[in-house]
């Protein structure tokens, strides 16, 4: 019985910690195609639709887009697709 339990109480720590693993972060896409000023507007409510975006801060000047996620739920390319369709292709700035 002590096995049995020993064994359950490791398995669950094992899985608790595969959820910890997800984490926030935060990249800026080069974006472009942004010509007027109602394009940061489209740009941003596109990435806001991607699950797992938690913040979103579009630049007109500088022709980008700051994009906070739960990395666990979205992904570069979903953020950079998401743009595209939107018709401003991106691309992860250096």
């Amino acid at each position: 019985m002590k096995r049995l339990i020993t064994t359950m109480a490791f398995t669950a720590t094992v899985l608790a910690a595969g959820i910890g693993f997800a984490a926030e972060k935060t990249v800026t896409l080069a974006v472009e195609n942004m010509f007027c000023a109602s394009c940061p507007y489209i740009v941003k409510k596109s990435l806001a639709r991607v699950t797992g975006v938690t913040k979103v801060d579009v630049s007109f000047e500088r022709k980008t887009a700051m994009v906070t996620f739960d990395d666990a739920k979205t992904n570069i390319e979903a953020l950079t697709g998401a743009t595209f369709d939107a018709g401003y292709p991106s691309e992860l700035k250096n």
